[in-house]
């Protein structure tokens, strides 16, 4: 006693078990599917985000160190100043000059932790890819 497939043999639609679900099935599974990625993308988004704030704070503390040399530059600067009004010149020549190499080197320092601190190094790429990929994925399954 043989036991036949009830839906036939054939290998076709009949052997993929989405064909023999009622639609109520699908949607159901649909909508758990897409609730499931839902939460795996806000996942992502707040891992991500969670990165990037490191990176930002970071960015701030550079910016912060930078203030603080521009800060020592401008003091050396004004002794330079103070000095420039002695007779004597060999002085004030040296503070000014440490004066102006400390003020450059806190303006490029400065303007390194402007730059990380930028609105486009902040986007979540890693999940506004993802969510392009599922997009992509979406369209193909309600295509089939």
């Amino acid at each position: 006693m043989s036991a036949a497939p009830l839906h036939g043999a054939s290998g076709g639609h009949d052997d993929d078990p989405r064909m023999q679900r009622p639609l109520t099935g699908l949607l159901s599974t649909l909508m758990q599917d897409v609730g499931g990625l839902i939460r795996a993308e806000i996942a992502l988004a707040r891992a991500e985000l969670a990165q990037k704030a490191g990176r930002a704070a970071g960015g701030a503390g550079l910016a912060a160190a930078g203030g603080a040399i521009l800060f020592l530059g401008a003091i050396f600067l004004l002794a330079a100043a103070m000095l420039a009004l002695m007779p004597v010149m060999e002085p004030w020549q040296a503070a000014l000059t440490v004066g102006g190499v400390t003020a450059l080197v806190g303006l490029i320092v400065l303007l390194m932790g402007r730059a990380r601190l930028r609105a486009g190094s902040l986007q979540p790429e890693r999940t506004l890819n993802s969510l392009r990929e599922n997009k992509r994925w979406a369209e193909s399954q309600f295509t089939r």
